[in-house]
């Protein structure tokens, strides 16, 4: 079977507790929330600009996102849309074979770029425990013992917390916020698993790039926990690229993308509880 190799070295990782999910906004849009072409389209539409405004001039949505800021002097008008449009009923997620595996495999630490709550939505509604970090506050009194979903792109909860404009991302790119932080102690701890990119995100590009440079400026990467991203038909210059960063792109093998990740985790689950039961 492919990947057989890398199964079992998420699955051990997994048993000793020293996993991190990283989730995408595929796993959203699995279960029918807007893309991010939606988004820009809605700035778009509210700032009177034509919708092939972006394509046109070359134009990316953190700009746009930029843009509306300035004219509206704030998020907040944005926010709540996104807020109404990202959102899914309880049943919804019920029936999502994706998100009832990610509850099922107890990841220890679930990272995401999405500002949603369908991950927390999913832990209730299949009764796993976990906290909910968008914060140093939430850093520090989160209980032991619970799976923490770290908002890494922060939550609606907090608009202030939402990396969404070019000056966000330009802020986040130095990696010295406290999540930032928390995140290269955990990385540097544990085998990782990235599932819901394109990899057109820059800032997740940039992000992988700056483990596999800091790992390498010790003189210790050898000792690297493994980095694995799943996608369902990388091409094979993603597969080298990301290679050369110390990635192993899996690949799928379904019809979709939704079938071939859920074919991958079912698979993964199946390796974790054989190795749970031995």
């Amino acid at each position: 079977m492919p990947h057989d190799e890398q199964i079992l070295a998420i699955a051990s990782a997994l048993e000793r507790r020293q996993a991190i999910l990283f989730v995408g906004a595929g796993i959203s849009m699995s279960v029918g929330l807007p893309s991010w072409t939606c988004l820009i389209d809605h700035m778009l539409t509210d700032l009177g600009l034509p919708s092939s405004f972006a394509a046109a001039h070359g134009t990316t949505y953190q700009e746009i996102a930029e843009y509306y800021r300035l004219k509206h002097g704030s998020l907040s008008l944005l926010v709540e849309w996104m807020k109404c449009e990202w959102q899914i009923l309880p049943e919804q997620l019920r029936t999502s074979e994706l998100h009832r595996l990610i509850v099922e495999l107890d990841f220890p630490l679930v990272y995401t770029t999405n500002y949603d709550a369908n991950l927390e939505m999913s832990y209730e509604t299949f009764g796993r425990p976990f906290t909910r970090i968008t914060s140093a506050k939430d850093m520090a009194t989160a209980p032991v013992g619970k799976t923490q979903i770290v908002k890494y792109h922060g939550d609606f909860s907090d608009p202030d917390t939402l990396v969404l404009t070019e000056s966000d991302y330009f802020d986040r790119l130095s990696f010295d916020a406290p999540l930032d932080i928390k995140f290269r102690s955990d990385a540097f701890a544990s085998t990782l698993l990235f599932i819901g990119y394109s990899m057109s995100d820059l800032n997740i590009r940039f992000l992988l790039h700056h483990l596999w440079s800091t790992w390498r400026r010790t003189g210790l990467d050898r000792h690297r926990p493994p980095l694995f991203l799943f996608m369902h038909e990388p091409t094979e210059v993603q597969v080298h690229v990301l290679k050369r960063w110390g990635v192993t792109v899996l690949s799928g093998d379904g019809e979709s993308t939704g079938d071939s990740l859920s074919h991958f985790l079912e698979r993964l689950l199946q390796r974790r509880n054989a190795k749970a039961r031995s």
